[in-house]
């Protein structure tokens, strides 16, 4: 024996495997399988994203753009707006790129908002579901989306006051030098936007609250300290900017036009007739009675009108004299003005998006089915073709889609904003068991910013356009005011008693019931159709299900097979009584095990064609040779039915509504169209059936189709009817439940059939390289 072992030759180690990128892969699939609720949120939101790309090119131009565009080379201070967008955004992005790569960036910077409120959520304890919730505003609002695409400042301000929110609240309690950052970061998005100069006043509120040192007397020196940092660090900003204007035009200021606000509301609200003023200040007043008057923007804008400034003396000086008249009219009319400013507060929280006539127009701020013109005649064109090198258009059909969606569904209701604010209140203020949750400062932060922002907005004047900072602090504020009222999360029970995925075919289980069905039937050899019917407890139902199929369609004989899945009545009895193959699994584990039994039996048993459909009669079976003719005539790989083609006859909206919202879901992953993923009456070629890698037990349905359009199979859908159930009560559970595990098994399959799939191809490619 010894002289055999050492007359063998010595043995080649094998190859090391690649094992830490695969390692890295296998974090990111369990990191996006964890998260998935977020990523398909993520998924959706890019997809807008692109789609708003595609409607609007090379961007969408509103008045203050061209404002922005005309001073990248002076970078004058003196204008409407501050030149933060100039300075920081517009002058590096267009030194390289055009339009286009800034509303790319701007897209890009959309969604990496929504992540960072992700992850704020679930550091404060939130729920991975609740989480979510937060960042769908904005991932998926339609003038989130619009105002993404505009050359305009909106989403940086909006930026900023997240990166402000991450370094207070986004790791414990803040030290001095986070604070004088997030102070700073406050500054600069006060020369984005002048209204962020406000946000002063919300960041000190939660410097004194934050960590309760206010409730001790020592305390105060701490909090002291940390307010005085975030000061420090917010006026370090302004006051640099304020020395640029002043290096640049002779005197301190931070706007050219301070007194717009102050008089354009004043304008619609004073009653000259009790001003006490000096005819020159009293001679800004309206020609036009109260009731009548113009919006407060008119007013606004109004001593850029020539014609209106034309009836004043040369050597008036109409800003001193607009701001005086203002001054005059919140001292006469306090109350006046606190109730015009309050009813546009409120404004923001209505349930759906419409304007008076005295607001800035809605439509400004809505996608057009034509590329939307604003400011003088050709001065679009001119700057797209400056800055970008073509015209501007729009595509009609991805324009009409993006209009119909923002009209109709593609908005976050005002009432669900008002929602989040009281729940961040109550929260914050430590109501019930947020008392001592520990995140009722970091809940109080963004409510107070959001509610302060919207609050100076309506002081200015009412606008939609203004409303957008709330999309990404109030949901925010509102998940973290519910987690300190319901507590952290914890580990999270299932749903309902979960299954294990499948393992691969045969199980002991599959295996004991090709036994049986061996020893019953013998050999068989199926016709070229065969119709698969899993069942469980389906007894009521199934007979009249089974006398209605035929024995013969499209010229081609058809056999039933039905696979009894565990079940505890006399459903495999009624089956073999009716004339069905009758494969019977002994252990029950979802519909998904019992089609993949059938499937492998009819395919190794000679089925050309397999059919699927219910033990409960809700499909018509009449409607068999729409899913054989494409089969047999090679149109189509795979066939089902569309109750959204066709009709339906539902008894549940929810059900009704999720059908949708899963099409366009997997039309989204798979880049296919598709208007209904879990109809159960579909046809297939027996080997794609067969050969298709399935694993869930029960809400098999999206695993099948994403799996076979990921193994490049030809979809075609038919219009068909879905009906009633005859018989027997769902398996799938509530509406939670099922669109819960359904989309997460579409998620899931995507991840590994589409993303993973192709990465183990690479890496495969490279390993044999």
């Amino acid at each position: 024996m010894s002289s055999d072992v050492a007359a063998r030759p010595a043995e080649a180690p094998a190859p090391l495997k690649p094992v830490v990128p695969q390692t890295r892969l296998r974090r990111v699939g369990v990191m996006l399988r964890r998260h998935w609720i977020l990523c398909t949120l993520l998924t959706l939101g890019l997809a807008l994203r692109v789609l708003t790309m595609v409607a609007y090119q090379p961007a969408i131009l509103y008045i203050d753009s061209f404002r922005y565009l005309g001073n990248i080379e002076d970078l004058a201070p003196d204008g409407l707006n501050p030149i933060g967008y100039e300075v920081f955004v517009l002058r590096p992005l267009l030194w390289f790129g055009n339009l286009e790569l800034v509303t790319l960036v701007q897209h890009l910077v959309g969604m990496g908002m929504a992540v960072a409120i992700y992850s704020l959520a679930r550091r404060h304890g939130a729920r991975r579901w609740l989480a979510a919730i937060a960042t769908a505003p904005v991932l998926l609002d339609g003038y989130q989306l619009q105002i993404e695409q505009n050359i305009m400042t909106d989403v940086w301000m909006q930026a900023l006051l997240v990166l402000a929110m991450w370094l207070l609240i986004g790791r414990g309690l803040p030290n001095t030098r986070r604070i004088v950052f997030a102070g700073a970061i406050l500054g600069v998005a006060s020369i984005f936007r002048v209204i962020s100069i406000s946000t002063i006043v919300p960041l000190l509120g939660y410097l004194v609250i934050v960590g309760g040192a206010w409730r001790s007397k020592a305390g105060w020196k701490g909090i002291w300290k940390r307010c005085a940092a975030g000061f420090l660090g917010f006026v370090i900003v302004l006051a640099t900017y304020i020395g640029y204007f002043w290096v640049s035009t002779g005197y301190p200021a931070f706007t050219g036009h301070g007194t717009n606000a102050m008089y354009g509301r004043a304008a619609v609200e004073a009653n000259c007739e009790q001003l006490d003023v000096r005819p020159q200040v009293l001679a800004m007043c309206p020609e036009e009675p109260l009731g009548q008057r113009e919006g407060i923007d008119h007013y606004a804008h109004i001593g850029g009108n020539p014609v209106w400034r034309a009836q004043f003396p040369d050597d008036w000086d109409i800003p001193a004299l607009q701001r005086e008249f203002g001054q005059a009219v919140y001292q006469a009319q306090p109350f006046d003005m606190a109730t015009g400013i309050l009813r546009d507060f409120l404004k923001g929280f209505a349930p759906t998006r419409t304007s008076a006539s005295e607001d800035v127009p809605l439509h400004r701020w809505q996608f057009q089915t034509e590329y939307p013109i604003f400011g003088a005649p050709g001065q679009a064109e001119e700057t797209a073709l400056q800055f970008s090198g073509e015209k501007p258009e729009a595509n009609e059909t991805a324009a009409s889609i993006l209009r119909a969606y923002q009209l109709n569904m593609g908005y976050t209701p005002g009432t669900l904003l008002a929602v989040f604010a009281v729940v961040g209140v109550i929260g914050g203020l430590g109501i019930a068991r947020a008392r001592h949750s520990g995140i009722r400062a970091a809940a109080l932060l963004p409510t107070g910013l959001a509610l302060t922002l919207l609050l100076s907005s309506a002081v200015y004047e009412f606008s939609w356009r203004y409303q957008l900072p709330a999309l990404v602090l109030l949901p925010l504020a509102g998940v973290l005011g519910l987690t300190a009222l319901m507590g952290p999360a914890r580990r999270p029970q299932p749903l309902k008693p979960k299954r294990a995925k499948l393992t691969p075919f045969p199980d002991p289980v599959d295996m004991a019931a090709l036994r049986e069905f061996n020893a019953r039937y013998g050999e068989v050899q199926f016709a070229p159709v065969v119709i698969v019917i899993a069942a469980y407890n389906e007894e009521d139902g199934l007979g009249p299900v089974l006398d209605g199929l035929p024995s013969s369609s499209c010229d081609l004989a058809v056999d039933v097979l039905v696979v009894a899945d565990g079940c505890k009545d006399q459903t495999a009895r009624v089956a073999r009584e009716h004339g069905a193959y009758t494969c019977v699994a002994p252990t029950n584990r979802g519909q998904g095990a019992a089609l993949r039994l059938g499937y492998q039996l009819a395919s190794q048993n000679g089925a050309r064609y397999v059919v699927t459909t219910d033990a409960d009669g809700q499909y018509d079976i009449e409607e068999l040779p729409l899913l054989l003719k494409p089969l047999i005539e090679d149109e189509a790989d795979f066939v089902t039915g569309s109750r959204v083609l066709g009709e339906e006859h539902a008894a549940d909206s929810v059900r009704w509504l999720g059908t949708r919202v899963f099409a366009i879901m997997a039309s989204v992953l798979t880049m296919n169209k598709i208007t209904d993923t879990s109809f159960g009456f579909r046809g297939m070629r027996a080997e794609l059936a067969r050969d298709t890698k399935l694993q869930q037990p029960q809400y098999q349905s999206s695993e099948l189709m994403v799996g076979l359009l990921a193994r490049g199979a030809r979809l075609k859908e038919q219009p068909m009817t879905m009906n009633l159930r005859s018989a027997g009560t769902t398996k799938k559970g509530n509406n939670v439940v099922y669109g819960y595990n359904y989309a997460k098994a579409m998620t899931g399959t995507w991840l590994r059939d589409y993303l993973f799939r192709g990465a183990r191809r690479t890496r495969g490619s490279k390993a044999r390289t």
